[in-house]
């Protein structure tokens, strides 16, 4: 069943129903029941993987807190999420061409997708996480199988995430609830953000940003327009789906990890981390990073520039099999320790140009930083990356869009209206809260200009048109 479709939606809002009028003792079997029909419409495979999956972490979480023997149980667990990620995920990378070199005809790539569900990287992530967490006694280990099978396959972050924290999660499935309007409605608005972003932008994006691939008969003028335009592509698709899960999910009274922090607005590589797919950068920082720095604290500095170059080649390969995502967790790693050795010089270079031009020369170059990562993020390889960036050099050529029949003039409007709204939040605070202010207003003339724009965006929905189309980060 497509996220981004009509029979998702009245499943949701039926479902919504029966989750605030049965006994609140079984809303996590509810939830749990909702989110395995919903992965049995894209594999029957991958559901009996998934189940597995959370047995075996749950019972692992039990041993953890009952076996004397915590490392050894501990590093099993590890090992075998890890293993299992290798094997089903990185088959194509790291076990077919051993295979070949046998001289065996079997193509254990095809294996693991027919085994494997979608949304393993990220499960895998948060049963790890949770391992780690009931070892370091950061929280006990979870008693009711049900809530635990639910934090791994909730069907709103399933596919996509937010990568959740089990910590942060299973606490509120726990927690009294009862039906909160407010609530509600304000997850009814988020998620239609997110249909809005995805359909009305991300969608008709798509034909010209994914024609990355095209590159043998791009000019450098229209590889130019592709180079400025994934990154707008890769955001409006991503945060739309963010915003589809965050609001469906606030709707049952559960609040999910946040994912982004209006990421174009970030001066530095560093930041931008910290405001784009939130929750994977900080998993990777607390359960990564931290632990290496720590373990060779005896290095100082060098231990952290040791650890961030293992934290982003391993954030790197999360994204898929291939040399071209090492190399995006490398270049990550290169721009975030020159940004920490060159901080003072920096500073010192610009204390005497205004600020306003110093803060836009690091947004602008940072944004150019994300696009030059994002050529190998799209392309199949690095040789295709390095490709597409020569052709950047030559500024004629003839179009790869002469096939594409979608005009995505709309977007035009669409991208700098919700750009701007970010930067008037990001910059502009009070000038924003003035604006949430009226356009909050209970009043006759706030609720007729609410229900006037809550319309017209279902309307502009509806003309882009409603249809499935997969996800970018579906394919993690």
């Amino acid at each position: 069943m497509s996220v981004v479709s009509l029979k998702f939606v009245l499943i949701v809002l039926g479902s919504l129903g029966l989750f605030y009028l049965i006994n609140p003792r079984y809303r996590s079997v509810f939830l749990a029941l909702l989110s395995v029909l919903f992965i049995a419409t894209y594999t029957y495979t991958g559901l009996v993987y998934v189940v597995i999956f959370s047995l075996f972490n749950y019972c692992f979480g039990l041993l953890l807190s009952r076996n004397k023997s915590v490392k050894a149980v501990f590093r099993t667990g590890i090992a075998v999420n890890i293993l299992q990620l290798i094997l089903l995920r990185y088959a194509s990378f790291a076990i077919d061409p051993f295979i070949h070199l046998l001289n065996n005809d079997i193509n254990f790539t095809r294996i693991a997708e027919v085994i494997g569900p979608l949304g393993i990287s990220y499960f895998t992530l948060q049963g790890i996480g949770y391992l780690i967490n009931v070892k370091m006694g950061w929280e006990k280990s979870e008693r009711n199988f049900v809530d635990f099978l639910l934090y791994i396959i909730y069907f709103p972050k399933f596919l996509s995430g937010p990568v959740e924290r089990s910590n942060h999660f299973l606490p509120q499935i726990k927690a009294p609830l009862t039906f909160d309007t407010s609530q509600v409605t304000e997850g009814m608005k988020l998620a239609l953000i997110g249909f809005f972003k995805k359909v009305a932008i991300a969608n008709q994006l798509a034909p010209y940003a994914l024609s990355v691939y095209d590159f043998e008969h791009a000019g450098g003028s229209i590889s130019w327009i592709l180079f400025i335009i994934q990154p707008l592509y890769l955001y409006f698709d991503f945060s739309g789906y963010t915003d589809i899960a965050l609001g469906v999910s606030k709707m049952f009274g559960i609040n999910l990890l946040p994912n982004f922090q209006r990421p174009f607005f970030a001066e530095n590589v560093s930041t931008f981390w910290k405001r784009f797919h939130m929750s994977l950068s900080s998993w990777f920082n607390d359960y990564i990073f931290r632990q290496v720095s720590f373990r060779y604290r005896k290095w100082g500095v060098y231990a952290s520039v040791y650890a961030v170059f293992i934290t982003w080649i391993l954030f790197g390969i999360w994204h898929g099999a291939g040399w071209n995502f090492m190399l995006i967790g490398f270049l990550q790693a290169l721009a975030i320790i020159y940004e920490f050795f060159t901080k003072k010089i920096r500073s010192k270079l610009f204390s005497n140009i205004p600020s306003v031009i110093s803060v836009w020369f690091g947004r602008m170059v940072t944004y150019l930083f994300y696009c030059l990562s994002l050529v190998f993020f799209f392309t199949p390889d690095v040789k295709s990356g390095i490709g597409f960036l020569n052709n950047l050099a030559a500024m004629s050529g003839p179009s790869p869009f002469n096939d594409i029949s979608v005009k995505p003039f709309q977007v035009l409007i669409y991208i700098p209206l919700v750009l701007f709204l970010e930067l008037l939040k990001n910059d502009y605070p009070e000038t924003g809260r003035r604006l949430e202010r009226i356009w909050f207003a209970d009043n006759r003339y706030g609720r007729l200009l609410r229900w006037s724009f809550y319309s017209l965006m279902i309307t502009i929905i509806y003309i882009s048109g409603f249809k499935s189309q997969q996800f970018v980060y579906a394919n993690f």
